[in-house]
């Protein structure tokens, strides 16, 4: 490779067949739209099939290929059928990304419920572990592949209103780090750690929260600012990335 690779050809996900859990809103949104305009053929996975075949119409509209596969992630069996459906339209998986999540907010911890905490572990560990070791497997078979765990910075700051979410993505780093082991060297594991993005859930957010005030950047971050990370562990200019939890938080703090 050395200093000659085609910068052209660092960032392309030309022919790749990408994969992306919680692809109809957020952040997801944002990547499944980055990565076809990249050039994969994206699979959008949600709870809710009028959403995923709403973000794929728009995908389509602007000329790119994708596929919408409803399932909750939180499910074993509804994993396992995932996967199933997805090689049913695609020849295999490259990219896979783990951005799925759920965090409930509670009055006071003693106030969260069995069924609660199941679900918030369920989602955010659970899912993402089932569905890494099946599509890992997959890409290992196939020669390689690269899986993105989207983690956030609560992992290692958890406050008091996000414990069981908190404890949930800092076993998903754990579990990044385990499974970039697992299935190296062919196939690369990264995470991400967002810190505060205006998605859907900052409606619920306070005033100081919107305001970004304790990032060094003074904002919070906007969905698409989530594409640039998620694109290079995607794509090749990673080549020698793995293992590694990228925060992309605006200097959060």
């Amino acid at each position: 490779m050395g200093l000659t690779r085609d910068i052209g050809q660092l960032f392309t996900l030309a022919g790749k067949v990408a994969m992306i859990s919680g692809g109809s809103r957020g952040l997801g949104r944002a990547m499944a739209r980055t990565f076809a305009a990249a050039g994969a053929e994206v699979i959008v996975s949600s709870r809710r099939q009028e959403s995923c075949d709403q973000i794929v119409g728009q995908i389509r509209a602007n000329g790119g290929k994708a596929h919408a596969i409803a399932a909750h992630v939180g499910r074993w069996n509804e994993i396992d059928r995932l996967v199933e459906r997805c090689l049913e339209v695609v020849d295999g998986i490259d990219v896979l990304v783990n951005n799925a999540g759920m965090s409930p907010l509670y009055p006071t911890p003693s106030a969260v419920k069995e069924e609660l905490f199941d679900k918030v572990i369920g989602v955010n560990l659970k899912g993402p572990f089932r569905l890494t070791a099946l599509v890992g497997e997959l890409m290992v078979a196939a020669g390689g592949g690269s899986i993105i765990n989207i983690s956030s910075t609560g992992a290692v700051r958890p406050s008091g209103q996000i414990i069981p979410y908190a404890a949930a993505k800092a076993g998903l780093n754990a579990m990044t780090i385990g499974f970039a082991d697992a299935f190296g060297p062919s196939v690369r594991v990264n995470g991400i750690m967002p810190g505060r993005f205006r998605t859907d859930v900052a409606k619920h957010w306070t005033a100081e929260q919107l305001s970004g005030a304790n990032a060094m950047l003074k904002r919070v971050g906007e969905e698409d600012e989530i594409v640039g990370a998620a694109l290079y562990l995607a794509s090749p200019a990673s080549s020698f990335t793995t293992g590694s939890l990228l925060t992309v938080d605006g200097g959060g703090h």
